[in-house]
């Protein structure tokens, strides 16, 4: 039987209250969510407060030279021996006091003598063949020697792992810190001609080098509108042209000159962008470290003789460390800092671990690593496998949302052979952080201890 329409307006009103509760209900819930997802993202902004970093690139020195004793970490082995053709026998580690060491030769071809097809045991046999009849190479320092490198391990993160981008010298080096590829390239105007190149002399590189075409972070940097800058110390620098002698006749060097450690004026990109002047004198970082206007991005670059290059003191080298370390922490961006120190290959010195092969380029021999900030673990050992190209994956996932140096997406294709930060042996940075503890007190140490 049909219902009475005087039966149906009570049914209709009870269905349009209900009906109206639950959208009411559900567009609460909307909202909420909205709001809770806008909580969620501000949450995970706010859980990471780092907002600078600093990349400081010393030069030529191993892991286990400066850290190859220090408690927990991956050092010396105790039966450790290397060949000694020249005098015979075979020459064991042993402690290094002078401040000034030789090192050997550090290119291409000197990576593949000390390498020995992974046996790690031609590094004293390369060093003869250089005519030094008493190498160093086998030569360690410790916290006595090195007070200040030591103390920052204790109180903060030491990379046990830091492998060199690639087994040569300097400029292949350089070139992976601010682009993760290193190529020699035929056209300035196409990146297409650049193909991998790791050794030997770059052609005209004495007079202006490159040009570097591929793309390289500033690139990604500028586009996203995150501030950075180079910074050179005007003086001189003294590598070799092609890294295979221990040391050369030390050149002039200045922001505007391109060297081995001073690459990005030769890069395409920055010229095109217009950003030759973010290449400034590191007079300016201290300058931005006491004004609290640090760049989002800052690698910092020495002179030769704060280098820890051989032949200069590693008290030298300690102290202009130091010093950088000092202005950040005495500054406002402390508290929004994270600061990496490293050297940029193992300058012909000793090491025990052969390196990860992750391409044909590399990795190379580890080097001394540690990480310094308000927020790092203390006295943590950080054991993941890393190379300089985890830094460029930090900045990423930091500043640009997570966009690699990547041809197929980064708008600016090259014919680089791996996207170096996606390799699946590269370790994360951010494990060395605890963003719940507070941030630490800043630790000023003297340039010169004892």
């Amino acid at each position: 039987m049909t219902p009475r329409a005087d039966e149906m307006r009570p049914r209709r009103a009870r269905f349009s209250a209900l009906f109206t509760l639950a959208l009411s209900i559900f567009s609460a819930a909307v909202v909420l969510g909205a709001l809770n997802s806008k909580s969620v993202a501000r949450a995970t902004v706010m859980t990471n407060p780092i907002q600078h970093v600093v990349i400081v690139m010393q030069e030529n020195r191993s892991f286990d030279e400066f850290f190859g004793t220090y408690p927990g970490a991956d050092g010396l082995p105790p039966d450790t021996c290397m060949p000694d053709p020249l005098n015979g026998g075979c020459q064991r580690p042993y402690h290094d006091t002078n401040a000034v060491n030789k090192g050997a030769g550090h290119g291409a071809q000197s990576f593949r003598k000390d390498y020995n097809n992974g046996a790690m045991d031609g590094f004293v046999r390369n060093a003869e063949r250089d005519g030094d009849r008493h190498p160093d190479v086998m030569g360690y320092h410790d916290a006595s020697d090195l007070p200040n490198y030591w103390a920052y391990a204790q109180n903060f993160v030491l990379q046990d792992r830091m492998f060199a981008p690639t087994g040569s010298w300097s400029l292949p080096v350089h070139l992976y810190l601010v682009s993760a590829w290193s190529a020699l390239c035929t056209d300035p105007a196409d990146p297409f001609t650049c193909k991998s190149w790791i050794g030997g002399r770059q052609p005209g590189f004495g007079n202006g080098a490159g040009p570097f075409t591929w793309t390289d972070l500033t690139y990604l940097l500028h586009k996203s509108g995150i501030s950075w800058r180079y910074y050179v110390t005007t003086g001189t620098q003294p590598d070799c042209d092609d890294g295979d002698a221990s040391s050369c006749a030390d050149k002039a060097q200045t922001p505007g000159t391109p060297s081995g450690w001073n690459p990005l004026p030769s890069f395409t990109t920055v010229k095109q962008n217009g950003e030759l002047g973010n290449v400034q004198d590191s007079s300016q970082f201290f300058t931005a470290a006491a004004n609290g206007t640090l760049p989002s991005v800052s690698w910092v670059i020495p002179s030769g003789p704060q280098s820890d290059h051989p032949p200069r003191s590693i008290k030298d080298g300690q102290a202009w460390v130091t010093s950088l370390i000092n202005a950040v922490m005495q500054g406002p961006n402390w508290n929004s800092t994270a600061i990496f120190v490293s050297w940029d290959e193992w300058g012909g010195f000793y090491d025990h671990v052969a390196p990860p092969k992750v391409d044909h380029s590399g990795y190379g021999f580890r080097t001394p690593a540690f990480m310094i900030s308000p927020y790092a673990r203390r006295g943590y050992i950080d054991h993941q496998t890393l190379s300089f190209d985890a830094y460029l994956k930090f900045i990423e996932d930091l500043f640009l949302g997570r966009q690699r140096l990547d041809p197929a997406n980064d708008g600016r294709p090259d014919p680089r052979p791996t996207v170096r930060e996606n390799v699946p042996q590269l370790g994360d940075l951010m494990a060395e952080f605890d963003f719940s503890q507070a941030p630490r007190k800043p630790m000023v140490l003297p340039l010169y201890p004892g």
